[in-house]
């Protein structure tokens, strides 16, 4: 999958079932939901100043916005800026899906002597793939062997011994090792100078990236004005973290069951995603696309669809809130007891 993140790997809809939905249970658009269920079900694209550690700021934003829970999808180092995915609430749970959906940086990449440009691009070109990496010595993991994904790397300028560069790639690569290795490769020694996180999936520099500034402004706006605009543009519906994900909707009679931890059974089914595989993470979804719960396949696309009975996706995390839609499966085991 060269060039692209794996968020956006193209997906088509394949339609199972026909059902349709009750408007009567649950949100009927995603657009303008209450603030108040915002802050229990939201998630931000904060823009992670140089400083601070990522726990250091998500705590800041738990108390900026006054809830209980705040978790962040993916640490950045205290000297590391830009995109840090933001969960508050019940959508901390949803950080676990980002693993999944690949990052992007731009680096400042400082080579020890002078390099020639046309041996830079290549070799720069030549470090996109699978790459085997070691987390450098003042890593906080095991210094392992790891192997670990570069979907590209593009150069945006050289100027002498300064490489800037955007480079996209799996969670868990160390840009920092990347360039010591770029540097090896050149013969000259290289070493990451600054580094700057501009995506995690569907959260991206240039859309709804919010300072802990802005975010405190917005928050007082709404809670002594009762202006939602600011806050509203930054807050926005845990579905946006789960973007990413391949999706399986199902049937209203299902949802309940499985915010009680069940899993989802073939019968449930109304459409999916396309190049679902076996063991890939998946969003089950209402039709009315609220995320009900994080889910791991147990069969491809291919076989769902034509699945007529068994297990198709196994619960891992329910993000959707009990009693949104009715018990239907409680009833219908009652009924069958009642008639044995």
């Amino acid at each position: 999958m060269g060039g692209i993140l794996p968020a956006d790997k193209p997906r088509e809809l394949f339609v199972k079932a026909s059902s349709t939905t009750n408007p009567e249970h649950g949100f009927s658009s995603l657009e303008n939901l209450p603030i108040e269920y915002l802050l229990e079900n939201g998630v931000l694209a904060l823009d992670k100043p140089a400083g601070p550690t990522s726990h250091e700021v998500a705590t800041w934003v738990r108390k900026i916005l006054n809830v209980e829970r705040v978790g962040h999808g993916g640490t950045l180092d205290p000297g590391v800026t830009g995109v840090l995915p933001t969960g508050v609430g019940n959508a901390t749970k949803a950080m676990q899906a980002l693993l999944h959906a690949g990052k992007e940086y731009v680096c400042l990449l400082e080579l020890h002597q002078k390099a020639d440009e046309d041996d830079i691009r290549r070799v720069v070109d030549e470090f996109v793939g699978k790459l085997y990496q070691k987390p450098p010595l003042r890593s906080s993991v095991k210094r392992v062997l790891r192997v670990r994904e570069i979907y590209y790397n593009k150069i945006i300028e050289i100027k002498g011994r300064l490489v800037v560069f955007r480079v996209g790639s799996q969670a868990g690569t160390y840009i920092r090792k990347l360039c010591f290795d770029i540097g090896e490769a050149l013969g000259v020694g290289g070493s990451m100078r600054e580094l700057r996180r501009t995506r995690v999936g569907n959260f991206r520099e240039d859309e709804h990236l919010c300072s802990l500034y802005d975010l405190k402004d917005a928050y007082l706006f709404w809670k002594e004005d009762g202006d939602e605009t600011l806050l509203r543009r930054y807050l926005l519906p845990v579905e946006f973290g789960v973007g990413h994900l391949p999706v399986i909707k199902v049937r209203d009679s299902a949802v309940d069951a499985i915010c009680h931890g069940a899993n989802l059974a073939a019968t449930g089914v109304v459409e999916l995603s396309s190049g679902i595989k076996k063991d890939d993470m998946v969003a089950l979804k209402t039709l009315k696309d609220e995320v009900i719960a994080l889910a791991r396949a147990t069969e491809s696309s291919e076989r769902i669809v034509k699945a007529k009975s068994g297990i198709i996706a196994n619960s891992e995390r329910v993000l959707m809130i009990r009693g949104r839609y009715p018990q239907l499966w409680k009833k219908r085991s009652e009924e069958q007891e009642s008639t044995n």
